[in-house]
């Protein structure tokens, strides 16, 4: 490379001339850079450049590249310590060639100023020419400008040293620049740029190493707090060196007090060392942790963390408390109460007196004994009472006591350890004693219970204690007890069938549902009630109703109670054509039935399989509204409430019946 500035004063001349054999001995980068300037039409004879950015531009851009300036800043200050004095300036610039900030001697600063060398000044190749802030971003490597090698003669008297500043992946993010007057160069001014904008790349890399760290250790935080269940991670020499704080919660403590101790301190005993030191992995091991109120059952996962060469480098342990356990299970197997008292229907005052009793009931936490035939909607009591209750937010665990084998029922309500007998499930499972834990259990069919297991039930209930088959842990449960039969338990006692000290000790608040026929007045309501939902969930439409039905399913017994009657009418709407509802449509049981009258008279039956038996169910309603006038003294609103008919359907059967005013009148003579 020339480095007299005479040759390179002629070269340039030449060049601006045109003369093409001048300059053969100008570095091909800085030829080519001037044949640049020629053809971007730069002026060579600017004795300062043009472009200069107002400040609230330069804000802008030194904002949009505040990250790497960050870095440069520490090096900036480290270089222009070593050429402090000497004339020299250290500066950066952008991708676009504006200068960002100088650091450097003042009078050095304010001597090249008169060049617009300034914060804010584009020094780019096609603005000011050949230089080494402009010339480095084109070539895209380091670049030393010496003295008549700049293109335009507002730089002649001065020497630049460049350096792109690249970003982790290559991306030239700016320059790093050292400036001084030409006579001063030094062959290292160059390499010590080039070392400059090295350890800005590499603090780059390792800041953008640090972040992407820093964001995945946030991460790493967000999500072990994110996670219900407690984790612990310790190190190889079982130091803890990670805690979330639900596990810190389950310990009765803060994070910062457990970080750095012993796990062992922190969960004392030998099962808790054989889990830390095992090489192999356990999975919802239920075992007792000691904290400052006391012994706490929960349940842990443990899983080894190993290095690349197959070693334990620690342990991570996730802890569960019992109750969450309980509450998963719960919500898994729809332990929850969805039915209230609102969905209880009847107006009938012995019905409405059964729900003031089990409103009153939910309000203690005495143990409910519900009575009744099958269908009478004990379930649905039960349900209502729980969620009327203070115990409403907890779970409510249903078993049918007749349901279940009676080898099997014990290890239902009670749980069983693992290998409590062939086919237990590994780790043993809990019962619903266990699951119902704050909440309500509803032992159903509970007159089906087996002798060997009422001793058991009658010993948890006043203890409020289970232990699982197979097992020798007392669990203390806390559960309200709502108890069903469809069975007369007093009987069974006397027979012996049921243990007479269990029973009394159930039968602390009982509750009586009425059978469907001894609330006869709230069949049409319940029958209109299912209809309705039924309707909406077949997709069907029912406009009208045989008149005729009403007594029908009044006069009937209905064995089934509501849940016989909601089939009943399930089953109408399943033959069902049109929108016209008919005593057709009932059940043939139903139709057979014939209506029951409450006044004394014999039941008959109303068939329609022939004119004789039509004639026959003629003449009967006709003898039965006869009867009933006379009984209540003509009184057309008491009658057609005893026939289950409107006011306006009597008045029609009497007129079709030829039963007219002077019967009616008869009928109130002869009482």
């Amino acid at each position: 490379m020339v480095r007299d500035q005479d040759t390179l004063r002629t070269a340039w001349m030449a060049f601006i001339d045109g003369q093409e054999d001048s300059y053969r001995h100008v570095r091909p980068t800085i030829l080519e850079s001037w044949k640049r300037c020629r053809q971007n039409k730069v002026n060579p004879f600017q004795k300062s450049v043009y472009k200069t950015q107002d400040m609230k531009v330069l804000e802008d851009k030194t904002r949009k590249n505040r990250d790497w300036l960050e870095v440069a800043r520490p090096v900036i200050r480290t270089l222009y310590r070593f050429v402090a004095g000497s004339g020299f300036i250290v500066t950066v610039a952008d991708t676009e060639g504006f200068l960002l900030e100088i650091l450097g001697d003042q009078e050095v600063i304010d001597d090249i100023a008169q060049g617009n060398f300034v914060p804010g000044a584009s020094w780019s190749e096609q603005n000011a020419g050949t230089n080494g802030v402009g010339t480095a971003l084109v070539v895209g490597q380091p670049l030393q400008v010496f003295s008549y090698e700049h293109y335009c003669i507002c730089a002649h008297f001065s020497t630049c040293s460049a350096a792109p500043i690249v970003d982790i992946d290559g991306t030239i993010v700016g320059v790093l620049n050292m400036t001084g007057f030409f006579k001063k160069v030094h062959p290292h001014t160059l390499g010590m740029v080039v070392a400059g904008a090295d350890a800005i790349n590499r603090q780059l890399i390792s800041e953008k190493a640090w972040r992407e760290r820093d964001v995945t250790n946030r991460f790493r935080k967000a999500l072990m707090e994110s996670i219900s269940e407690g984790i612990l991670a310790t190190d190889r020499s079982h130091t803890v060196i990670q805690i979330n704080q639900a596990a810190a919660d389950l310990l009765y403590t803060k994070p910062e007090l457990v970080i750095g101790k012993d796990v062992r301190e922190i969960l004392p005993g030998e099962d808790w060392e054989n889990i830390v030191k095992g090489e192999k992995f356990i999975t919802d091991l239920e075992q007792d942790i000691t904290t400052p109120i006391g012994t706490a059952k929960i349940t842990a996962t443990s899983r080894p963390v190993r290095g690349h060469n197959g070693q334990k480098e620690g342990t991570v342990l996730v802890l569960t408390a019992m109750n969450r356990v309980r509450r998963l299970a719960q919500r898994m197997s729809g332990a929850v109460a969805r039915l209230s008292f609102e969905n209880m229907i009847g107006e009938d005052p012995l019905f409405k007196e059964c729900l003031t009793q089990a409103k009153s009931a939910a309000r203690s936490n005495s143990t409910v004994l519900l009575l009744g035939e099958s269908g009478t909607g004990k379930d649905i009591l039960a349900q209502a009472i729980h969620n009327e209750s203070f115990r409403s937010s907890g779970p409510f665990v249903a078993i049918n006591c007749g349901a279940i084998p009676r080898e099997l029922i014990g290890s239902e309500l009670f749980g069983y350890t693992e290998g409590a007998f062939t086919g237990a499930k590994k780790g043993g499972s809990p019962g619903k004693f266990e699951l119902a834990d704050g909440g309500t259990i509803f032992l159903d069919e509970i007159g089906d219970m087996p002798p060997e297991l009422q001793t058991t039930l009658l010993r948890v209930l006043e203890q409020k204690l289970i232990t699982r088959i197979g097992g020798t842990k007392v669990v203390p449960v806390n559960v309200r007890v709502i108890a069903a039969t469809n069975r007369d338990l007093a009987l069974e006692v006397e027979r012996g069938n049921f243990r007479r000290d269990l029973y009394y000790r159930l039968n602390v608040v009982s509750i009586r549902s009425l059978p469907l026929r001894e609330r006869k007045e709230d069949i049409s309501l319940l029958f209109k009630h299912f209809l309705e939902r039924l309707c909406t969930q077949m997709g069907k439409s029912v406009t009208s109703i045989d008149p005729e039905l009403w007594p029908l399913i009044k006069a009937y017994d209905w064995p089934g109670n509501v849940r016989e009657l909601q089939n009943a009418v399930e089953r109408a709407l399943h033959f069902l054509n049109d929108s016209y509802l008919s005593t057709e449509h009932l059940p043939e049981d139903v139709r057979k039935a014939g209506i029951t009258i409450r006044a004394g008279v014999t039941s008959k039956k109303i068939v329609t399989s022939n004119n004789q038996a039509e004639l026959v169910g003629v003449e009967f309603e006709k003898e039965v509204i006869i009867k009933l006038l006379h009984e209540n003294r003509g009184n057309i609103s008491h009658v057609s409430k005893q026939l289950g008919v409107a006011r306006t359907t009597l008045y029609r059967k009497l007129v079709k019946y030829g039963l007219q005013r002077n019967v009616i009148i008869a009928a109130k003579t002869d009482a």
